[in-house]
């Protein structure tokens, strides 16, 4: 089974928005995971202002992921963007990625009530590079600003 880590900004998008509706975004970067030429985990970066990065993830259910491509998704903003912080936001109708994103130390940040699309909320998630145990304890410092 051979699994690598794709960037490819359009085919990643395309696997992520069938998921998650996610705008196509003027410098958006996308990192994939794939298995044997099948995309099983996409995760898109937009709206990067060199403190904060937002962070669009889609999965396939049951299809687990490598802890290398886990590490790179948050190094990638951390340490080559030089982000404090990676943001995202999950409406509350989405059990599964609630659970994903608490599991992955994805703290709730504020709650936009009504903003889903389906009249329900919206939860803000933030990831602190600081707190982020995927990153080598080195890299948790600050590196910019």
């Amino acid at each position: 089974m051979a699994t690598r880590i794709i960037s490819d900004p359009a085919r990643v998008w395309a696997y992520v928005h069938e998921q998650v509706p996610v705008p196509v975004v003027a410098g958006m970067k996308g990192l994939g995971l794939e298995r044997d030429g099948e995309l099983i985990a996409g995760v898109l970066y937009e709206g990067y202002n060199r403190v904060n990065v937002w962070m669009h993830v889609a999965t396939t259910p049951g299809k687990k992921l490598t802890m290398e491509f886990i590490r790179y998704c948050f190094y990638y903003p951390f340490v080559e963007l030089g982000c404090k912080r990676v943001s995202g936001s999950v409406e509350t109708s989405n059990l599964a990625a609630i659970r994903f994103d608490e599991h992955l130390g994805f703290e709730r940040e504020a709650v936009l009530r009504g903003a889903a699309a389906d009249g329900g909320d919206v939860i803000l998630y933030v990831m602190w590079r600081d707190k982020c145990r995927y990153l080598p304890e080195q890299y948790r410092e600050s590196l910019v600003g």
